[in-house]
């Protein structure tokens, strides 16, 4: 059955990540487009089902715009661009993340599938619609989950065909799929997923289970990192429990407690607290600065630069980690950006080089540590390069999502999958450790105390009221 629009690509292309707020929700923001593609036998329509094989369980909707091309595009313009498009329509970039681990970045498995690129039921003329604030929602049985308009876009229509065509020829028909906003997550068999522009009528499509996948080939396998990647949403938070307890205990007792983990690279050397008085517990936003290169500094120190976007992409609950290479030869974060991080609801800021305008950061309401000060601005010495990448802080490496605790002594490390259980056993490392100095301070020995031996187990066990 051919289209109901029509609609016959050489080629659908899809933008990996192209509204602040999911970049904001992925940790990343980037400083260009990147794109996959998918197979034109993916194109399906409103009304016909979406399968799920059976055996997987990580299927999930991305409500979408689709921009169709009418006229060949090679090397246009952004300011010509526009004139190459026949049409928008709602569109759903489907997929099933339990095959994303064999496509080596690709998404051919776990995207390209069979009717994955519902696109419909209207193509919206570009010249009666605004396209940039064009409106797009997605509804799960009848329950609005994205509300976004294309005014959130950090790469607009224009500028997607105007990259692509500088090597890419599109041909009239080809779809681009412009990103997708926060809400997409997974589904399940028998939900009912509905995109619409605007006011206009609603693609819609159902989730199907179908037959389990034939062998040879890649099986389906559930990761974490494809969970997550699937379930969509912040950065997982620390629970309020276990945010109590890191406030309650000291870094040198979560030390401790990784160590005997097999974590020995875990607290950030050389960094001061400006309100030692101020606990920090929060997961990584990162922020990535290289060397400076006066050309490469032109062109990506100006304007809303990397510093800026992480800031402004920042998250409740958060710490901003800004890898300075250990260069204390500027400052890297000043108190204005300070404060709009702070209103945003950052957790604290953490830097391996210095901080400038540093004596306002005694007055901040924000937990910030930083190898000294420097009134110079960054660019005597960093580009402001990428947000939300791995970096290396005073010597630890630390991922976005990671997990940061900072006292007085400083700032340590802890995994996200351990933090719960490093959280419990360092309250309990603390109790004993209290039981103990009430026992040295009574003058008693350290030999079979310190460690708490075996022989005073139940003694300590009474005291603890168990």
């Amino acid at each position: 059955m051919s289209h109901p629009l029509g609609l016959s690509p050489s080629k659908i292309i899809a933008v990996h990540l192209n509204f602040r707020g999911r970049a904001a929700e992925r940790g990343r923001y980037p400083d260009e487009p990147s794109y996959f593609l998918k197979p034109p036998s993916s194109l399906s329509w409103s009304g016909r089902d979406l399968v799920r094989p059976r055996g997987t369980e990580l299927s999930a909707f991305e409500g979408e715009v689709a921009v169709v091309i009418g006229t060949r595009a090679h090397r246009v313009s952004r300011e010509d661009a526009h004139a190459h498009i026949r049409g928008v329509t709602a569109a759903n970039d489907f997929g099933v993340h339990d095959l994303r681990h064999a496509d080596r970045g690709s998404n051919l498995r776990s995207k390209g599938a069979d009717g994955y690129t519902p696109v419909g039921p209207t193509l919206l003329d570009p010249r009666a619609v605004d396209l940039a604030d064009l409106r797009l929602r997605t509804w799960v049985n009848g329950e609005l989950v994205q509300d976004a308009t294309t005014a959130d876009l950090l790469f607009d229509f224009a500028y997607l065909i105007a990259d692509l065509s500088r090597s890419v020829t599109l041909e009239p028909g080809d779809i681009i799929l412009t990103g997708t906003p926060t809400g997409a997550t997974v589904v399940e068999p028998g939900d009912v997923v509905e995109v619409a522009l605007d006011d206009h009528e609603p693609l819609r499509n159902t989730v199907r289970e179908g037959d389990e996948l034939p062998a040879p080939g890649a099986r389906p396998r559930v990761t974490p990192t494809e969970r997550a990647a699937a379930v969509g949403g912040s950065p997982p938070a620390v629970s309020p429990a276990t945010g109590k307890a890191l406030r309650e205990v000291s870094t040198a007792t979560l030390s401790a407690q990784l160590r005997k983990r097999g974590l020995h690279h875990t607290f950030l050397t050389g960094l001061r607290p400006s309100r030692p008085d101020l606990r920090m517990v929060g997961t990584a936003h990162t922020l990535r600065f290289l060397p400076l290169r006066e050309d490469q500094f032109a062109e990506r120190g100006g304007g809303m630069n990397a510093q800026k976007r992480a800031v402004e992409s920042i998250g409740p609950g958060q710490v901003l980690v800004i890898d300075a290479r250990e260069d204390h030869g500027a400052g890297t974060l000043g108190d204005i950006l300070a404060l709009r991080a702070l209103r945003r609801g950052a957790a604290g800021v953490v830097t391996d080089g210095c901080l400038r305008d540093s004596p306002a950061f005694a007055e901040l309401d924000l937990p910030s540590y930083s190898a000294g000060a420097h009134a110079a601005v960054l660019g005597r010495r960093h580009v402001p390069w990428e947000v939300g990448v791995d970096v290396a802080c005073a010597g630890v490496l630390v991922r976005p999502g990671d997990v940061l605790v900072g006292d007085a002594e400083g700032v340590l490390l802890i995994p996200p999958d351990l933090v719960d259980e490093v959280a419990a056993d360092a309250l309990e490392q603390e109790r004993e450790e209290r039981f103990v100095l009430a026992r040295v301070d009574a003058g008693e020995s350290v030999d079979g105390l310190y460690p708490l031996g075996p022989d005073r187990r139940a003694e300590y066990e009474r005291w603890a009221g168990r």
